[in-house]
């Protein structure tokens, strides 16, 4: 069951979720209804594409450029602007009135995650969103849980745990957005949580260098492909983080392109020939074993793992899963509750438990020294 007051809810209980992951494609919006000791009820979704210059931008704005605060501004007002249009679309969709929403959950577009160094920062414009929508917006979910000592990510076990453990059975919620998490769902333990990886992140760029697409539709160019086993022992070898125990996390800020193309030339010499679909299959098997890896070290008594994010609709890469786990590999749609929606109403949830003054965070997870509640509040 969800993190929920035990109090009787506020008149006005529907949230809105809204996220826009490190794929960098579009923002999904749910609109979502809460009650005491339910969980919540998905009312409508819409999704709204990130325009193609902006999207450049917020990959331009991952490494240090000229004018980079100046570009930040703009793209975090453009960011609010896509924002408030889907949660719009979502509200007439649901034919709700937007004075019947209590917040929106707003994450923002991760453009830094260093925790390391203490920090992490979220293109996000909070207060225009809610002067956009007449909406309150609680925003800013990391930084608490950072300044606490924690990784401030992933953020999302909470709501795994609220949405999907199971009494009897250890499960594994699988989350496939730019960046691979896995969360660990197990009777009577606390969760454990943890970035595994790339997703879509590193097959994404490839493509789009390759084939002028912004990505692999399900997996067809790399399952044209074949795996090349040296180079994939090559890029795993070459990568320390692979290697860390968790709390982990990880971001753009390490697996981007450039950290493919700093390892190619010195992979192994039959890599030189490799043709490119050859190279994207091989980015593929990355993921998947990456992830099987931590799910084999680190829930070997999983029952299932369930997909969410985009990566849940990308066919070849579900086979590979299945391929190198020992558990079935299904998607969240098959529990309730459709893959693309996850993450978008887990901010929803994250705002409800910030306005019912709920900590949310989980130092099982992230490695902060305690739970906190986790946000900012900007009124309507």
């Amino acid at each position: 069951m969800p993190v929920v007051s035990s109090n009787p809810a506020a008149p006005a209980d529907f949230f809105i979720g809204i996220m826009s992951g490190t794929s960098l494609d579009a923002v999904d919006a749910v609109l979502a209804q809460f009650r005491p000791g339910q969980a919540p009820a998905l009312l409508a979704h819409a999704s709204v594409d990130i325009p193609t210059a902006l999207r450049q931008t917020l990959l331009a704005l991952h490494l240090p450029s000229h004018n980079e605060l100046h570009l930040s501004a703009l793209a975090s007002q453009a960011l609010a602007r896509l924002y408030a249009t889907a949660s719009k679309q979502a509200l007439a969709c649901a034919n709700i009135a937007a004075e019947s929403v209590r917040a929106i959950g707003a994450h923002g577009q991760t453009i830094r995650h260093c925790p390391e160094a203490g920090y992490t920062l979220q293109l996000n414009a909070p207060a225009l969103l809610a002067e956009l929508t007449g909406i309150a917006v609680v925003a800013d979910f990391r930084s608490r849980d950072v300044a606490a000592g924690g990784q401030g990510a992933p953020l999302v076990p909470p709501f795994h745990q609220a949405m999907f453990q199971h009494d009897d059975d250890s499960r594994v919620v699988l989350n496939l957005g730019g960046i691979a998490n896995i969360t660990i769902l197990t009777a009577n333990s606390p969760p454990c949580g943890f970035d595994t990886g790339p997703a879509n992140m590193l097959m994404d760029a490839w493509c789009q260098q390759h084939t002028g697409q912004a990505y692999d539709t399900d997996g067809c160019w790399a399952a044209s492909g074949q795996v090349s086993k040296d180079l994939l022992s090559h890029l795993l070898s070459t990568e320390p983080w692979f290697d860390l125990p968790p709390p982990k996390s990880t971001g753009r800020d390490l697996f981007s392109l450039a950290w493919l193309e700093e390892r190619l030339p010195s992979a192994p010499a039959q890599a030189n020939s490799l043709r490119p679909q050859d190279i994207q299959a091989t980015l593929q098997a990355l993921t998947a074993s990456t992830i099987a890896q931590a799910v084999r070290q680190y829930a070997p008594q999983a029952s299932e793992v369930l997909v969410c994010g985009g990566g849940a609709y990308n066919s070849s890469l579900m086979a590979a899963l299945a391929m190198h786990l020992p558990c079935p590999v299904i998607s969240t749609d098959e529990r309730g509750l459709p893959a693309q929606w996850v993450e978008a109403t887990a901010f929803a949830w994250l705002a409800h438990a910030y306005l019912q003054g709920l900590a949310a965070s989980l130092p099982s997870v992230t490695g902060a020294k305690g739970a906190r509640i986790l946000g900012c509040l900007y009124p309507a």
